[in-house]
């Protein structure tokens, strides 16, 4: 290798989801070679390959970023490409994706898995296939399980129709029913009727409501009102404390039925938590989710994950090339 010539990269990583992708370039040692972030990945709404041309931006910037030549035919970037995704629920989905990645011809490999993955992977230290379950409450909520043969438990984790309940938006949107019926009688009383509007700075749930569906207020600013939920139940609002029980419950049964399914719930195994909701370590939610797993899994060992996905995908692509146990420390070290 010539003086001026960057290292080869052996993984490329790619974390993405609805909201932005990370990508970091990987070298055999574990050594972050470079970096880059683009847009949200949504191939339910814009297609898989407009979807896949959002990954190519941050994939560019972190080429650039590594002093790689550019993509040339049969010269891919790396020699594993570690995708982790949202909105790759289904094994169909995922096989599709990384059909459509591989054509790109950023890695001599592609494996593709679903974002929660990566949760998983960044939780666990070390080489090897991760041991464990992994739940992920952000946006929306999800959960799988692997064991170091290859065996997974996952949920389809689609919504309603897959009978999924809460993360993010699903909490704002139960916030502002309870706190709807407070307001015009149908149902008890809630400070989340005052709370709620007054985040906006509007005076009652009438005008937010009337907001949301004339367009003053964009929905995609519900995600707002996940904390204000929190700190109503915080204070003791028993109906805004009910919302955030059944978060705690709904994560308990999908972390327990994971571990069931790997045949875990009787063996020492780590359950960790990763997504904005989960990872902001809300007393409430985070120690009745404690609660319910000592009683359900007792040898469970909960833990939140604060490091960055991106971190995972990268470990899951060492993982695939059976890297050195030394290169699995500096990858690690790099992302705090």
């Amino acid at each position: 290798m010539g003086v001026n010539q960057p290292a080869a990269p052996a993984v490329l990583a790619i974390d993405a989801g609805n909201s932005k992708t990370d990508v970091a370039l990987v070298g055999a040692d574990g050594t972050v070679l470079g970096t880059g972030r683009s847009g949200g990945f949504q191939p339910p709404r814009v297609g898989v390959e407009a979807a896949v041309d959002v990954l190519g931006h941050a994939v560019a910037e972190a080429a650039e970023a590594a002093g790689l030549p550019r993509l040339r035919p049969g010269a891919p970037y790396a020699a594993q490409v570690a995708a982790c995704l949202s909105n790759a629920d289904f094994p169909v989905e995922e096989r599709q994706l990384a059909d459509a990645i591989s054509a790109r011809g950023w890695g001599a490999a592609t494996e593709v898995r679903n974002d929660t993955f990566a949760i998983l992977r960044a939780g666990l230290s070390g080489p090897g296939r991760p041991r464990g379950v992994a739940v992920v409450c952000g946006a929306g909520i999800n959960c799988v399980g692997m064991l170091p043969d290859g065996r997974t438990a996952r949920f389809p984790a689609v919504g309603a129709i897959s009978g999924d309940w809460g993360g993010g938006g699903g909490l704002a949107e139960e916030a502002l029913w309870w706190a709807a019926r407070a307001e015009d009688g149908r149902g008890g009383p809630t400070g989340l009727a005052a709370a709620l509007p007054g985040h906006f700075g509007l005076g009652s749930m009438y005008e937010l409501i009337e907001a949301l569906h004339l367009g003053s207020l964009a929905r995609r600013r519900l995600h707002e009102l996940v904390p204000v939920l929190f700190a109503v139940a915080a204070a003791g609002d028993a109906v805004a404390s009910a919302i955030v029980e059944r978060q705690a419950d709904e994560v308990v049964a999908l972390a327990s039925v994971a571990l069931g399914r790997l045949d875990l719930l009787g063996r020492k195994a780590p359950v960790l938590l990763g997504g904005s909701v989960l990872t902001a370590r809300h007393p409430q939610l985070n120690s009745r989710i404690e609660a319910g797993l000592s009683e359900r899994a007792p040898h469970a060992r909960v833990s939140v994950v604060a490091a960055p996905p991106v971190l995972g995908a990268g470990l899951l692509g060492l993982d695939a090339l059976g890297s050195p146990p030394e290169a699995y420390g500096k990858l690690r070290t790099h992302f705090g």
